[in-house]
């Protein structure tokens, strides 16, 4: 029999988050505090954070340890396994070989557990009793969700209210674990109202709901923020996914040409990605591919510049290719990839050209996600799908040029919640959307220039 998954055992979790600052030929630039735009210190941001996730944020070690009691949890799932996709080869009729490291497995069903986990552990240590946060299609904040049970904290979430509407049973899962969850726009915070104000049929944004996660923080002694993307320290702590599959890598004998994640704030693409990436920095020959909606096109149309990270302008300002704070995407069903920027970092290393970047439809990739779950079985999550879209058009043009080239995906977590997107394609109520030029030239205009 071909060998189809390569299993870790617990005692190979791997020990200490890997840390891409130490190995980058040109860091971010610094964030900027919005009131005095000179760089934000420890104090700035020690109102919403722990001290240990702040150092963690502008550390330029490359390992840092994880804690004894973030292993004990992770080994409820970790290590994930790996997976050779010998059916989606089969059918595409590739020479390509196929991986994919399978996040599915955690409690909430994605990879977001993995950054969850600690930050709930940091704020525990520094005696925080409640966490606020955001959750797009809701896979951080059920995360986030969990991650407050096992440590006895209190959690807030505001969830963007299309995905609040199209998926009620994520928010069930959040209020299974001990959540109170807020449609967002909310009427629970000041900028929510104002939102519901100026527009009574507001869609929701991750960079809303953001902005109502921080004030929610900043205006409760006993509660601190927690965002599941974009900062450096979750990018770290996604980080144990590629440093597991490097050793699985070298337990198959093989090594990836190609390693594709979706890529919507940037933590899965980071976790898969920036293992690898070091050996890129180091000289090996590999490419890296970030895949995001066409509807939602950060990388590939965003412009490289200061922003903030929320719509109310309560972040520092941050270096990323960025589509306009104010950006209001479409309600495609992939509701984690709907925002309007990326990591500091993982824009650094695309404009560096260490990364590549392609935008999609909803409708090629929600083809490719049917073909992945009727050969490999999985159904996927709409987000994650992308990178499957990405996977299979790569190993076409491996068909096409008759080259055998080894291709590695996260597959960052499952779709058994997200049924109602699948229904919604397989009956054709589902469209293309391509946000317009103009619509993101008018968001930009409006940035202050730093």
């Amino acid at each position: 029999m071909k060998e189809t998954k390569i299993i870790l055992s617990e005692k190979e979790i791997p020990r200490q988050w890997y840390n891409i600052s130490a190995d980058m030929p040109n860091l971010p630039k610094p964030p900027l505090h919005p009131g005095t735009k000179q760089p934000v210190g420890p104090d700035d941001l020690s109102a919403i954070f722990p001290m240990a996730l702040i150092e963690q944020e502008v550390s330029q070690e490359r390992w840092i340890d994880i804690p004894e009691e973030v292993l004990e949890i992770y080994s409820l799932w970790r290590p994930s396994p790996l997976y050779r996709a010998h059916r989606l080869e089969k059918a595409l009729g590739t020479p390509a070989k196929i991986y994919y490291k399978y996040e599915g497995v955690s409690p909430a069903g994605s990879h977001k557990p993995n950054t969850s986990i600690p930050q709930a552990y940091y704020n525990k240590q520094a005696g925080i009793k409640r966490i606020a946060t955001e959750t797009g299609a809701g896979q951080w904040g059920s995360s986030m969700a969990l991650a407050g049970n096992l440590f006895g904290m209190d959690v807030t979430v505001y969830m963007v209210r299309v995905s609040y509407d199209q998926k009620p049973y994520r928010r069930i899962t959040m209020e299974t674990w001990g959540a109170e969850v807020h449609a967002s726009p909310s009427r629970v915070t000041q900028t929510g109202i104002k939102a519901l104000e100026a527009d009574p049929d507001n869609p929701g944004s991750l960079g809303l709901a953001i902005s109502e996660a921080v004030e929610d923080a900043a205006t409760h002694e006993d509660t601190n923020y927690s965002l599941g993307s974009v900062l450096s320290h979750v990018c770290h702590h996604q980080t144990v996914i590629g440093l597991e599959a490097k050793k699985q890598f070298e337990i198959a004998g093989d090594y990836p040409d190609i390693v594709i994640g979706c890529c919507g704030g940037g933590s899965n693409l980071a976790g898969i990605s920036f293992p690898f990436l070091q050996d890129k920095i180091n000289g090996k020959d590999l490419r890296v591919i970030a895949v995001e909606p066409a509807s939602c096109p950060t990388l590939t149309k965003g412009e490289f510049r200061y922003d903030f990270g929320d719509v109310a302008g309560l972040t520092p300002f941050l270096m990323m290719y960025t589509l306009g704070h104010d950006f209001i995407p479409p309600g495609i069903h992939a509701g984690g990839l709907r925002y309007h920027a990326d990591a500091p970092l993982v824009c650094q290393l695309y404009n560096d050209g260490l990364i590549e970047a392609k935008a999609y439809h909803q409708m090629s990739v929600f083809e490719a996600a049917m073909q992945f779950a009727r050969t490999e079985a999985i159904i996927p999550a709409p987000e994650t799908a992308h990178a499957i879209r990405g996977a299979i058009d790569e190993a076409l043009i491996c068909k096409e040029e008759g080259r055998e080239k080894t291709i590695l995906f996260n597959l960052s977590g499952h779709g058994y919640l997200d049924l109602q997107a699948y229904s919604d394609y397989m009956e054709g109520k589902l469209s293309d959307y391509e946000y317009p030029e103009e619509k993101i030239r008018e968001a930009l205009a409006k940035l202050p220039v730093l």
